[in-house]
């Protein structure tokens, strides 16, 4: 009881929730030991569950013809993957499950990532919280699925480019960074759309900017694609850029309606709505300062 009242003395004299560069720091401290503590539980699950997590993440591998990969002599239509060193089964064991960790914790150490930032930010853009959270994760998913079903297309292309007489003699540790990389990137691509999204909510990119910058963008995503995939085809690019370009051309049409209704509501409080067309705006003698609470444009809802 003793510290919660001395949570509610504090944010009594201190309304605006500022806080010193050693509070910040240690705020941050505190919020990277949750995060490490969520990963950590998912770890211990992913761990448990490994041999199925290493089944499913096989399956891209397995759907390779045999003449193409490694085989083992007793059993024909094995799948499986080596490895040489005495510590790579154990460091694998551990690479998967901390993965997997952190997948299935992802909303709750973004909601640590979140908090961090949100007393930062004006009491009207702190409601977009749960918003972040959910599409986030969601996008996130949504990208790995994707790689996922790529990886089926793009390993056996690069598998089979090799020719007629040749397999892949795969160690675990090399495919797990593959499909780790291609998941992550994938994931990471898919987020996009809702850093415009909340960039344009904050009021750092306009719908107009977004709108003239739509070709330099595409070419972007284009170039991005290219670059990140692990694969060098065609396919594997196209399959990220394509859906790419679709979630920023649905995040630019959400700025430029936003844009509008703000700038509708805006005219509404002032009473500029209806002015004629060839009747100017009043001006005000005194500007209103960026960033206050009245209505400006620095107000993001």
């Amino acid at each position: 009881m003793a510290k919660v009242a001395r949570k509610v003395r504090a944010k009594r004299h201190n309304p605006e929730g500022q806080m010193s560069v050693l509070d910040h720091l240690r705020e941050l401290r505190r919020r990277l030991i949750w995060a490490l503590l969520f990963v950590a539980l998912g770890a211990v699950l992913g761990w448990e569950f490994y041999p199925h997590i290493l089944s499913f993440l096989k399956k891209p591998y397995c759907n390779v013809p045999v003449k193409y990969r490694f085989v083992s002599a007793t059993n024909p239509k094995s799948c499986d993957l080596i490895y040489h060193g005495v510590l790579d089964g154990f460091t694998s064991r551990l690479k998967i499950s901390v993965i997997t960790g952190a997948v299935i914790t992802g909303p709750l150490w973004l909601y640590q990532i979140w908090a961090f930032i949100t007393p930062g930010l004006r009491k009207n853009e702190r409601r977009y919280t749960i918003g972040f959270i959910i599409s986030s994760t969601l996008l996130f998913a949504a990208g790995m699925s994707l790689a996922f079903l790529v990886l089926y297309k793009g390993i056996r292309v690069v598998l089979e480019i090799s020719g007629s007489g040749t397999q892949a003699f795969l160690t675990i540790n090399d495919y797990i960074s593959f499909v780790t990389l291609m998941l992550v990137v994938f994931g990471a691509a898919f987020e996009l759309p809702l850093i415009v999204v909340m960039a344009n909510l904050a009021g750092v990119l306009s719908g107009a900017v977004l709108k003239k910058s739509q070709r330099i963008g595409i070419f972007l995503i284009f170039l991005f694609a290219a670059v990140a995939t692990p694969t060098t085809d065609p396919f594997t690019m196209c399959a990220m850029a394509i859906p790419m370009v679709v979630l920023f051309e649905a995040a630019v049409l959400f700025a430029v309606i936003h844009d509008k209704r703000k700038a509708r509501r805006i005219a509404a409080e002032h009473g500029f709505e209806d002015l004629g067309d060839d009747v100017a705006s009043p001006v005000e003698a005194v500007p209103t300062p960026l960033g206050s609470d009245d209505g400006g444009w620095g107000d993001t809802t």
